[in-house]
């Protein structure tokens, strides 16, 4: 490898726009905002770099008006999989001989065309197609999909730089190889990033993808593919389809030269990909390889030593930026009895100042659950906790889908830390807490460790370092990112590498060279110099 490449500094994480009231950036992101709901659009599915439109439309809904039509997407087949997964591997001997460089090149090159000219686009997409407000959009569609880009070619040249000990008279190298076949990317819509990272970090190592984004991301989505296309990828290395899920996920396991999966998104879908691959396993050509995140019932748990102001601004960081629709939302608290007060007149106080509504309005903080499924969802918890027993809607509990799918910031405050809203997954913005005893603080450890399937995210407060120390051994493996004095959220590429285990995942941590490792398949290849010329060893004399 060349030392001058290895040496470039691309890891550097792209700096955050602040979107400041009056300031440049905010003005020409709402004016492209206004600009793209006003039009409506066309998006085709794109197979072997060609666009495909099949006259099956489905008109696309924006949350936070979902009788605007903004455009339409078209609807593909299972002709359209086969068709996929077939330019998929027509691409892959030219694609896999390119050089690793010329493969990085084309990564960095639409890292620099989104961190410029796409920046506005993809953020205003992302707005528009899944109500991220303006500093939500930043943070994802723009900034961590910069930096999935940029950091993952610097973790790709330091992977290829690693290269075993040679012993005198030989010499001992290891190739990076893609996997034998072609890989599927099932995305997410509550990140662009995530829909942008899962096909282009498994295409920078070599490989050949069919990618399913969410249909409830496909406008930012079709912006992805506008940028890889404008940056030089060639056809049919990433091949975006838009079927039905089930079926697409029974034609492409069952195919012989399904290689890998990469997965965001729910527990159930993904358990039964997995029974797939393994009802198939004697189909295939090689070992797949499964990597998956998919979601979590993230906690934050307070020590009475804990800073009241810290606990609750988390608690509504946490919960409420983004509707709780991040795998890693605060949705579940365990509040010492010392505290609780305290802690709830400051969440009173912040969430009464939150403004909801529309993402045009950069003042909202926050905007409109995904689509009706999620409003109905969250409506449910309210309405059940409301008519319940041992629990009680404490702030917020305001529901309205007259135009938008808009649900308010929601505390549930419960007596019983097995209640529904403690233990289940719900991805909207409801927060619920359990108030324990000062002196059950131990016991409570082992609550929270025990309460739900997944360990994705967590956060312990306290300024008792003792504390800090037993909660971070008793909740081992309560989550894979654990977060002390902070809120569960937040992740950042190259800093925090993101995952989970448990229900929540295979913990391979994107945003780090962990993951790529997943999608190599290395060759160890050893060269004699001077080959021996007698089978004798000297102990035979």
């Amino acid at each position: 490898m060349s030392k001058a490449i290895s040496q470039v500094p691309f890891a550097v994480n792209e700096p955050v726009n602040s979107y400041a009231p009056g300031t440049p950036e905010v003005k020409s992101l709402i004016a492209q905002y206004k600009k793209m709901w006003a039009e409506k659009i066309e998006i085709p599915m794109v197979i072997n770099g060609e666009e495909v439109k099949t006259g099956d439309t489905v008109q696309l809904q924006s949350p936070q008006d979902h009788a605007h039509d903004f455009g339409f997407y078209h609807r593909g087949t299972m002709q359209h999989v086969d068709d996929a997964i077939n330019a998929a591997l027509a691409a892959k001997k030219e694609w896999n001989e390119l050089g690793w460089e010329h493969r990085a090149a084309i990564f960095l090159k639409a890292a620099d065309l989104l961190a410029g000219p796409y920046r506005d686009v993809i953020n205003a997409a992302t707005m528009i197609g899944q109500s991220k407000n303006v500093h939500q959009a930043e943070i994802d569609a723009a900034c961590e999909f910069i930096d999935f880009l940029r950091f993952n070619v610097e973790f790709m040249t330091e992977m290829y730089s690693e290269q075993p000990v040679s012993d005198a008279g030989i010499w001992n190298r290891v190739e990076y190889r893609p996997l034998e076949g072609f890989v599927f990317a099932v995305t997410p819509f509550n990140f662009t990033a995530i829909s942008g990272n899962l096909p282009t970090c498994m295409a920078m190592l070599g490989n050949v993808v069919v990618w399913k984004p969410s249909d409830k991301q496909i406008y930012s989505a079709k912006v992805i593919m506008d940028v890889l296309t404008e940056a030089g990828l060639p056809k049919g290395v990433i091949n975006m389809i838009f079927t039905d899920g089930k079926e697409t996920a029974e034609k492409v396991l069952a195919h012989r030269d399904f290689a890998g999966l990469h997965f965001t998104g729910s527990t159930k879908v993904f358990q039964g990909m997995w029974k797939m691959i393994g009802d198939n396993i004697h189909n295939y050509r090689t070992y797949p390889r499964i990597v998956g995140e998919t979601g979590g019932k993230d906690f934050v748990i307070a020590h009475p030593s804990a800073n009241v102001e810290a606990v609750a601004t988390a608690l509504v960081r946490g919960s409420f930026e983004y509707q709780g629709q991040k795998c890693s939302a605060a949705s579940r608290a365990y509040i010492p009895q010392s505290l609780w007060a305290d802690v709830k007149k400051v969440m009173e106080t912040q969430i009464a100042s939150i403004k909801i509504g529309s993402p045009e309005d950069p003042s909202n903080f926050v905007n409109a659950v995904i689509d009706k499924n999620s409003f109905e969802k969250c409506k449910g918890y309210i309405d059940r906790a409301n008519a319940s027993g041992e629990a009680n809607v404490i702030i917020g509990g305001k529901t309205d889908d007259s135009k938008g799918w808009f649900v308010h910031p929601t505390v549930i405050e419960t007596t019983n830390p097995q209640y529904e809203s403690m233990v289940e997954e719900i991805f909207g913005p409801i927060l619920s807490v359990y108030v324990y005893e000062d002196k059950d603080w131990a016991e409570t450890l082992k609550v929270v460790d025990s309460s739900s399937p997944y360990s994705l995210t967590g956060s312990v407060f306290a300024q008792d370092r003792y504390a800090v120390n037993e909660a971070f051994k008793a909740l081992e493996n309560a989550s894979g990112n654990f977060y002390i004095n902070d809120k569960p959220t937040g992740a950042v590429v190259g800093q925090q590498p993101f995952g989970g285990g448990r229900a929540s995942g295979t913990n391979d941590k994107a945003g780090s060279k962990m993951n790529l490792l997943r999608w190599t398949s290395v060759r160890s290849i050893k060269e004699t110099f001077v080959s021996p010329k007698d089978y004798k060893y000297p102990y035979l004399g």
